[in-house]
């Protein structure tokens, strides 16, 4: 099999390990409190791989398409998390609903997000050297947006050292090692060849992390309330029909070309859920509703991506004049 190969079919893999995980957890649910601490492990490992595929040691070249640039971090991180507050606000009541919405649709997408673009005719190489800008943003924003949104009243139930340990854990430390490895490659020959390798590992990385949520998970999210979690799914659906519109909006504002606006329109409607999972697991028993969320979240998404390798280019952004 190539690595081309391997990307064209990675949708079923990631379905096969879903439906392969769902069915072990709901089979052997006695075994799944073992499973978290393998979560976090292919995690650390996934982010790594996928940190190693961006131009950590060329971040200023993220910055040559300025006005791409411009509208992808006011679209990110200013009219995105706009529209998230408007609407966990406007249609849940429950604070804990409200922050799982907040949680898991406030930070970019920086592994998927790359494959959906090239899948969907925007610009990979653009998709690429954004990725440091989102991740760096994202970890410095996160915290702020929680706090504001929530007006600080959820503070006293949530352990605070639990998101510093994923912060460090699962961003800080594999990004560390992915800067590490970057500059051995551009030193030593045998660097560039480990990095050729890892290039093979963050779809069986990914499907690895599907299986093991599914499989740790699909318990907790089975026995929540099935209303609750409609609404909640409703809100998915409708945040990435209203973002495919805001893209365009940013597109034709920042006057970008077709490819780089559809790159701009599955960098909105793709999201992070696997990285902030372990700030859901790491909560008290009482927010398990939380956890359901975020694991609900990138199937709602990853169906949603399939819609958008047909709509974003066929409907969407099929014929935009060129900036």
């Amino acid at each position: 099999m190539t690595k081309l190969t391997l990307e064209r079919q990675q949708l079923w893999i990631y379905l096969a390990a879903l439906l392969t995980g769902g069915l072990w957890g709901w089979r052997y649910g006695e075994a799944d409190s073992g499973l978290d601490a393998g979560v976090a492990i292919a995690l650390g490992l996934l982010l790594y791989a996928t940190f190693c595929q961006v131009p950590l040691t060329h971040l200023r070249r993220a910055f040559g398409h300025r006005r791409f640039m411009a509208a992808l971090i006011v679209g990110n991180f200013v009219m995105v998390p706009l529209v998230v507050w408007a609407m966990a606000t406007l249609l849940l009541d429950d604070p804990k609903l409200q922050f799982g919405v907040f949680l898991v649709l406030l930070v970019p997408c920086t592994d998927w997000f790359l494959t959906f673009t090239y899948l969907g005719g925007g610009s990979l190489p653009l998709a690429i050297a954004a990725t440091p800008i989102l991740l760096l943003l994202q970890s410095l924003l996160l915290p702020l947006y929680l706090w504001l949104f929530t007006a600080g009243s959820l503070a006293a139930e949530i352990d605070p050292t639990a998101f510093v340990d994923a912060l460090v854990g699962l961003i800080l430390l594999p990004l560390g090692a992915a800067l590490l490895t970057e500059k051995w490659a551009e030193s030593h020959p045998s660097g560039e060849r480990w990095l050729k390798l890892i290039a093979w590992l963050p779809i069986p990385l990914l499907s690895l992390v599907l299986l093991l949520i599914a499989a740790s998970q699909v318990n907790v999210l089975i026995t929540q309330p099935l209303a609750p979690l409609v609404n909640v799914i409703l809100i998915f659906v409708a945040f990435l029909v209203l973002n495919g519109y805001l893209a365009r909006w940013l597109g034709q504002w920042a006057g970008l070309d077709t490819a780089t606006n559809r790159t701009l329109a599955f960098s909105l409607g793709t999201r992070n859920s696997f990285v902030v999972l372990p700030f859901a697991l790491a909560l008290p028993d009482t927010w398990a509703v939380v956890v359901a969320i975020v694991v609900v979240q990138p199937l709602v998404e990853l169906t949603g991506m399939i819609i958008y390798l047909w709509w974003v280019p066929q409907r969407l952004l099929k014929a935009l004049p060129p900036a």
